[in-house]
């Protein structure tokens, strides 16, 4: 799954250059999923008063509101970035709004202050009503989401890679790098998405089917322990491939 994030002031044409974009996309036959954050403190769905509010103020953890064309899951929290993206498997999921985050970003702009506010290295190109002023900033290209849409998708098929981790390089940094540090030398094309260890990661952990990123030293220690348990029971071979489940159905 690629992950990139179009952010800016209101009124810098950042919504409808993620339409241009989402419907490029769906052109070239790529499943898209959306995030959209919105800056308002008091936005909420759920109305107070309503069914699905009384449920929550009961005490309800997780509540459903499932219309005939429509299912909305309400969460009575606000949920990490890391979070939401579980519950999406497509191609491209484009964020509206957010600036921070391991993933490349556009800048929406209408003049060059916008620009110089927000710039950093994980930036790879510019949009929105700047793009009718110039087409490149910084070394930069400036492109117009409304009439060089399929330029722009070009660009970002070319530089939105697989979704990286987010682990401080305390935790890890096997590639050289922190998480954030690999993704800007990707974009800059000093390293690549394979120079993630993860990617070619032995040892897999799921919940639920879910995989869950381990860091290299997690995983030689869940190796070390599985393997020091099993390596004494009978039928087992160096090297055997070996397989754990916990919770599984009975039947199964």
């Amino acid at each position: 799954m690629k992950v990139f994030s179009v952010f800016g002031i209101s009124g810098s044409g950042k919504t409808t250059t993620i339409e241009r974009i989402i419907a490029e996309l769906k052109k070239r036959r790529y499943s898209v999923g959306s995030i959209k954050e919105i800056h308002f403190e008091k936005f909420a769905i759920d109305q107070e008063g309503t069914n699905t509010d009384r449920h929550k103020k009961a005490g309800a953890e997780l509540v459903t509101a499932r219309g005939y064309y429509e299912t909305d899951i309400l969460y009575p929290t606000r949920l990490s970035l890391e979070e939401i993206l579980k519950h999406y498997y497509y191609d491209y999921v484009v964020v509206e709004g957010i600036a921070a985050g391991n993933f490349p970003k556009i800048i929406a702009a209408a003049d060059v202050e916008q620009i110089d506010q927000r710039l950093d290295d994980t930036v790879f190109a510019i949009a929105g009503k700047i793009a009718n002023q110039m087409s490149e900033y910084r070394g930069l290209p400036v492109i117009s989401g409304i009439d060089q849409a399929e330029k722009l998708v070009d660009l970002i098929e070319d530089k939105v890679f697989e979704q990286l981790p987010d682990f401080p390089k305390e935790c890890c940094s096997a590639c050289g790098y922190s998480c954030r540090e690999l993704g800007i030398n990707i974009l800059k094309g000093r390293a690549s998405r394979e120079d993630c260890v993860l990617s070619s990661s032995r040892i897999k952990l799921f919940f639920d089917n879910r995989e869950v990123e381990l860091v290299p030293f997690v995983q030689n220690l869940l190796e070390n322990v599985v393997t020091g348990v099993v390596r004494e029971l009978k039928g087992y071979q160096p090297g055997s491939s070996i397989e754990v489940r916990i919770g599984c159905d009975e039947k199964r």
